[in-house]
């Protein structure tokens, strides 16, 4: 069906036409909330639209909560439940679909990161996709003297997090097209479709001996062969933290 968020996208559509189907068609109430979020339920449990327990989530309630915010007899338009689609596609343009949506690194995620991955002093670090800042904020207190910077695609993001990270040099620009070369450390919290990507961009662009980290998705080659990496950690919960040098 395409890369996420268009499944989610399509099946609040399908079940949106399907309310308003029966709304034309004279259905009762209880029939036009009910089917439609029953639709969106059935089309929660398919592998093609949702693969995740929270993308499953997110398809299943996109219809209901749309419709309890919009409120049936508000006097709002019809075309008012784009709104929330509006909003989504500012904050998570299409074109970085194929990348993580926004998830936060967790608080103390990487504070041992410097007893495996050791950096000199004003080591200039990147938090590729960094989103809100966590993963920024996350990486000044394991590497207080470090330079860091962020890039994020969304605007709005973006601007969060450069309020949030006074400290770090944040622009809006396309993880995959910047360069990676003048880090000593590039940062991913990513998915595991994007890591062969990632793989061959660190391969290509990062200079000998600079480490590329990832939260939780191990580093696979385009062919699926995992990097060997050169040290793991596991977080509260088994979540890893993999780090690789793979320009040695």
């Amino acid at each position: 069906m395409g890369p996420w968020p268009l499944p989610a996208l399509l099946s609040w559509a399908l079940a949106w036409g399907l309310c308003f189907a029966l709304r034309w068609a004279g259905a009762p109430l209880w029939a036009v909330l009910a089917l439609p979020t029953a639709l969106g339920a059935l089309l929660a449990l398919l592998p093609k639209v949702a693969t995740t327990p929270w993308r499953r989530v997110f398809v299943a309630g996109g219809f209901p909560l749309s419709a309890l915010a919009l409120g049936q007899g508000s006097g709002l338009p019809a075309w008012a439940w784009l709104a929330p689609l509006g909003l989504l596609l500012l904050a998570y343009p299409v074109n970085a679909w194929r990348d993580a949506p926004v998830f936060p690194t967790p608080r103390g995620a990487l504070t041992d990161l410097p007893q495996h991955a050791p950096l000199p002093t004003n080591a200039r670090i990147l938090d590729a996709g960094c989103g809100m800042g966590d993963g920024l904020a996350e990486l000044h207190r394991a590497y207080p003297l470090a330079e860091l910077h962020g890039i994020e695609w969304s605007w709005p993001w973006r601007l969060v997090c450069g309020l949030r990270c006074p400290w770090a040099s944040v622009r809006r620009a396309d993880m995959w097209a910047a360069d990676w070369s003048g880090f000593d450390m590039v940062y991913l919290f990513q998915r595991p479709e994007s890591m062969p990507r990632a793989v061959d961009k660190a391969r290509r662009e990062l200079k000998p001996g600079a480490w590329l980290v990832s939260l939780e998705f191990e580093a696979v080659d385009a062919s699926g062969v995992p990097l060997k990496p050169q040290a793991r950690l596991t977080l509260e919960g088994g979540r890893p933290v993999w780090m690789y040098r793979p320009t040695l």
